[in-house]
């Protein structure tokens, strides 16, 4: 480790995930939150944690598992499959941008829905899918990941919120799921665990029939990726995130 490093690690530690009290999470599609990070999602709402789910676009070109069910009936769809599956994580507050999938949208709309949610919301902390591991090649992924950085670190400017129609929030952080460089990890139960699964694999069917290769990939994997951050963190289940504090986000290029 660099000195430069070391002091960073020390002057400015990466912020402690549930330290806070206020959380948005948001999602490139109906289902990614549940995928990235729906253990912590539950357990975080289960401690009466504030936790608000924004979905970005509305899936409508997720249709190759969805029985011939297309266009805005899917979309309908997966806003159901939403709703259901953020109750059955203890998550009432899901909201919806209902920007198009594949790309088909301005992405100065997505930074200003994503800021006038986080003016509402005022969250402490934003989960949102890491833009930059290098592999991932989804748009609606790297543009939520890079949208939700940039409100991430300027929400609490009010001049620039107001140029985004937004209130600004007091955002200390940014959490990364689906990433390839975790730094913190949120310890989950046995039963955190099966309830994520259970609101993945039994309310988003149009994505992940019953019985489907897709869906038993996505098992198996959900649980060797929790086996083995549970192993890092000497407990049977976790999950795993790359967060950055305020300073982390801007002037200092050093890996944390």
């Amino acid at each position: 480790m660099s000195l430069t490093k070391a002091v960073l690690k020390i002057a400015a530690p990466v912020p402690r995930i549930e330290g806070f009290s206020r959380y948005l999470f948001i999602g490139p599609h109906p289902d990614d939150i549940e995928i990235g990070c729906g253990a912590t999602a539950a357990k975080l709402a289960a401690e009466g944690k504030t936790v608000t789910f924004l979905i970005l676009t509305d899936g409508r070109y997720g249709d190759g598992f969805s029985g011939g069910i297309r266009g805005d009936d899917l979309v309908a769809l997966r806003r159901r499959e939403s709703i259901a599956s953020a109750e059955r994580l203890g998550v009432k507050d899901v909201r919806f941008l209902d920007l198009c999938d594949g790309g088909f949208y301005d992405y100065r709309d997505m930074i200003r829905g994503i800021a006038k949610t986080a003016g509402e919301c005022a969250p402490d902390l934003i989960f949102a899918p890491d833009p930059y591991t290098g592999r991932e090649c989804h748009i609606d992924h790297l543009n939520t990941g890079r949208a939700a950085s940039h409100v991430a670190y300027l929400a609490p400017y009010p001049g620039i919120m107001e140029r985004e129609g937004a209130d600004a929030a007091d955002v200390k952080g940014i959490a990364y799921y689906m990433t390839a460089k975790p730094n913190r990890y949120v310890k989950v139960s046995k039963e955190m665990f099966a309830l994520q699964n259970e609101a993945l694999f039994g309310y988003h069917t149009s994505q992940f029939p019953e019985g489907s290769t897709e869906a038993k990939q996505l098992q198996m994997y959900l649980k060797l990726r929790s086996a083995d951050f549970g192993l890092r963190n000497m407990c049977r289940h976790a999950e795993g995130f790359r967060v950055l504090g305020p300073v982390h986000m801007h002037c200092t290029p050093e890996s944390v």
